[in-house]
């Protein structure tokens, strides 16, 4: 099947892209063609296709040729416009919806998967959007941030991100892609991340606090646990850092956060959610 060419596309949309705007365009047809296979490959759900940060279309325009429907979030008025104009057949048979904002306001629709290349300034918010949705993901990151979302315990680039990530779905890292890849050129190597989501064999008392919690012990993930958790709670929420510690296994809080598993995080949040909330002791 042939394709809509990249450059054509940013040639009818008349954009040669804007770094100070996160406007890197995916341009290399050999990566564009390999991204939704990372999806099917995998056996991901093609039913209704979520895409973020449509651009110019060249990766729309492959997903549109292998979903039964595609949903594509384009925060640029006048590109979301060069998408309508330029997709009108797909959309006048249901294949396409083209969705004008930002993807961190607008609500998002029902989706079965999402393949997207993300602005990276958003792409952590965007991410942690995603995730809580249990779908099957493919997408683009800065090469540090992907390695960072796909690290295991003990790797240097093992922090908040991985054990956040890893409590929603398995993460592989599927591909870098170089600069050359993209018009303009970003100034870093690109990567792409597949997610393929599961259950947790932990749970954690809420989420946002699951969250929090990780964000203040990694702000300090050169200090012992004990002092990440003690020093941490005008980030994490706690009100009684010291009451987490004294009540927490005494190994735990003399290691570091690099080397504490998703699992290890999980067990911790909820005792400091029973113990050091605010309001533990009406409970």
């Amino acid at each position: 099947m042939t394709h809509r060419d990249p450059d054509s596309l940013r040639a009818r949309a008349g954009v040669a892209g804007d770094p100070n705007q996160d406007q890197h365009f995916l341009v290399d047809d050999r990566v564009l063609d390999r991204l939704p296979g990372y999806l099917t490959d995998a056996g991901g759900d093609t039913t209704h296709v979520l895409e973020i940060g449509g651009g110019t279309g060249a990766l729309t325009d492959r997903l549109c040729a292998v979903a039964e429907s595609v949903t594509v979030i384009e925060r640029d008025p006048n590109l979301a416009a060069f998408l309508r104009e330029e997709f009108e057949t797909e959309r006048a048979d249901g294949t396409l919806t083209v969705v004008e904002g930002d993807a961190l306001d607008v609500e998002l629709p029902e989706f079965t998967a999402s393949v997207s290349n993300l602005p990276y300034g958003a792409s952590s918010e965007i991410a942690f959007q995603l995730l809580p949705h249990g779908h099957p993901l493919v997408l683009m990151f800065q090469l540090e941030f992907a390695e960072r979302m796909a690290a295991g315990v003990g790797d240097d680039e093992y922090g908040r991100l991985s054990v956040t990530a890893n409590h929603y779905a398995d993460v592989e890292l599927v591909e870098t892609v170089p600069p050359e890849a993209f018009a303009p050129q970003p100034a870093v190597d690109s990567a792409v991340l597949r997610t393929t989501p599961r259950e947790p064999s932990y749970t954690v008392p809420d989420d946002d606090f699951f969250r929090s919690f990780l964000k203040g012990i990694f702000t300090q993930r050169r200090k012992t646990m004990r002092n990440a958790v003690r020093n941490t709670t005008h980030i994490s929420g706690l009100g009684d850092g010291d009451a987490v510690v004294d009540a927490a296994d005494e190994e735990l809080m003399g290691r570091r956060a690099g080397s504490v598993s998703p699992a290890e995080f999980a067990q911790l949040t909820t005792l400091a959610w029973e113990v050091g909330k605010p309001d533990a002791r009406e409970r």
